[in-house]
């Protein structure tokens, strides 16, 4: 599976994280080494952008699971943005969408997080 192509950004103080790819057990070390090495206030939370994700499996909702987690135990929350369908049915089959937020467009997830008191 070619590498994830990955980039982010801080639109009103919050990251976001734009992931284009397939999501599966050969490049979640990628995904997990980016986040790693980014400046995160994990009190603030982060949006994942996967409208460029066309197919995820368990080992990259993992890494979005654990993201969640260790944003929850600061404070913060992880919001998703721009699910395709079929990371959306996974998701929906896990139970996941229950506790981990999910607009249809990253700036939705922006306003959440800011209107929160998640922003600068």
């Amino acid at each position: 599976m070619p590498p994830l192509k990955l980039a982010h950004q801080r639109p009103r103080g919050v990251i976001v994280i734009a992931v284009n790819g397939e999501m599966d057990a050969t490049n979640r070390a990628q995904l997990e080494a980016y986040v790693r090495e980014l400046p995160v206030d994990l009190a603030r939370g982060m949006v994942f952008d996967l409208s460029g994700v066309p197919f995820m499996d368990s080992s990259g909702l993992h890494v979005l699971l654990r993201c969640a987690t260790d944003c929850l135990r600061n404070g913060g929350t992880v919001h998703l943005a721009g699910v395709q369908p079929l990371p959306a049915r996974l998701f929906e089959i896990t139970g996941v969408a229950a506790y981990v937020p999910v607009h249809d467009t990253v700036e939705t997830a922006v306003a959440a997080l800011t209107s929160a008191g998640h922003s600068l």
